[in-house]
């Protein structure tokens, strides 16, 4: 029998995941939130429902399975949230939309044919709409640069050094130095922040075919797409081997808990996951487990903090916390675009999809990256009926 017991590596290895995993994301979160219409309180919240979610949710995994199940919140999920813009019926329509979402999950779990239909969407259509998502927070950085020249070249120049010696802690040192910039730079003091300890709001969710087709739907495609299907794949490269169901249903349960706090989704972890993994874990597959463990409690540590994180946040030049974002989101975005352009039959309604999607186009107060997916379905369709 394997040896199971609790490891020092593992658990050192966990501390870094939970560090990597919301230093270098939790800005997208909060961007994501405020950018459906939250105020800060509910930003806030929203943040700590998430970060709690997905670290009981990793600790319930792990010790259940005894494999490293790393879960995260939905960050490609957030980044739609911010280029969606508030919706009719305020943030309690999204929150609706969050509720819609986290029970799709939970179907898909139960359902296969649910995530099946999901896993059918051409992966360049399904790349693109991504792709096209990130785009508007992957010029942020630019945009820094134009507006407040030395501080984002400060941020971009600490994030391209930080870089070349680890890319896990870029964007978490690059935030930390946005977070040092402003405090020299700017007044902010502690009664410009508001409060500073965690106060939960919890949000009677209205529902709209607005937010429904607008946020739930491609929130639910982007988050089974681009984080629950690689998350479990990162697993089996690994060895390990659990069955899907079980992990949707559990993940769809914790998003369906945190949603009325502004949660949008928790998920399986794609990156984070192979760290807790990985032979770096611990050279035993059968003591990593306790690296996810230890990531899901310190995970429930920053949730309590939350409110410190938002409210310097809120009180920081916006452009500068959507350059941090945007630094998070490079690699997303170009692995993405690469995925969508791959295929050379698919590559017109990938771009399709892209356009449509980064335009911020608007139709029934229904956002773009709707309508880029079924504009590019639909110009794939007619090649592929040009073809028959």
């Amino acid at each position: 029998m394997k040896d199971s017991t609790f490891s020092m590596q593992a658990a050192t290895t966990g501390l870094l995941v939970a560090f990597v995993g919301f230093g270098s994301s939790f800005a997208v979160v909060v961007n994501g939130l405020l950018g459906v219409g939250a105020s800060q309180a509910e930003a806030a919240s929203g943040l700590a429902a998430l970060s709690i979610a997905m670290g009981l949710c990793g600790v319930a995994l792990s010790l259940r399975t005894r494999m490293p199940i790393s879960v995260a919140w939905s960050t490609p999920g957030a980044a739609l949230l911010a280029t969606t813009g508030p919706v009719e019926g305020g943030f309690a329509a999204a929150v609706g939309a969050f509720l819609v979402c986290a029970v799709l999950i939970v179907i898909s779990g139960l359902w296969p044919p649910l995530s099946r239909w999901v896993s059918a969407i051409p992966a360049s259509l399904a790349n693109a709409m991504l792709s096209g998502v990130l785009l508007g927070l992957c010029l942020a950085p630019v945009r820094a640069v134009a507006e407040l020249p030395l501080l984002g070249l400060t941020i971009i120049g600490v994030w391209l050094l930080i870089g070349r010696f680890s890319k896990l802690y870029a964007v978490p040192v690059a935030a930390l130095v946005t977070f040092a910039v402003v405090g020299v730079t700017t007044d902010v003091g502690l009664e410009s922040l508001g409060p500073l300890w965690l106060e939960p709001v919890f949000l009677i969710p209205q529902f709209n075919l607005t937010a429904l087709i607008g946020i739930a739907l491609p929130l639910f495609i982007v988050t089974m797409a681009s984080q629950n299907v690689p998350g479990v794949a990162v697993l089996k490269i690994h060895g390990y081997n659990p069955a899907p169901g079980p992990l949707l249903r559990v993940t769809g349960l914790f998003s369906l808990a945190s949603a009325p706090f502004g949660g949008h989704a928790v998920n399986l972890a794609a990156i984070t996951a192979a760290m807790c993994a990985g032979e770096d874990a611990h050279p035993d597959p059968a003591r990593r487990y306790w690296s996810a463990v230890v990531a899901g409690l310190a995970y429930i540590l920053f949730g309590l903090a939350a409110a410190v994180a938002t409210a310097f946040m809120a009180a920081s030049p916006p452009v500068l916390i959507e350059a941090v974002a945007g630094l998070a989101l490079l690699g997303v975005f170009g692995s993405a675009t690469l995925n969508a352009l791959k295929e050379p039959t698919e590559r017109e309604a990938a771009v399709i999809t892209f356009l449509v999607t980064a335009s911020g186009l608007t139709f029934f107060g229904i956002g773009g990256a709707f309508w880029g997916l079924i504009a590019g379905g639909a110009v794939l369709a007619l090649s592929k009926w040009r073809e028959t």
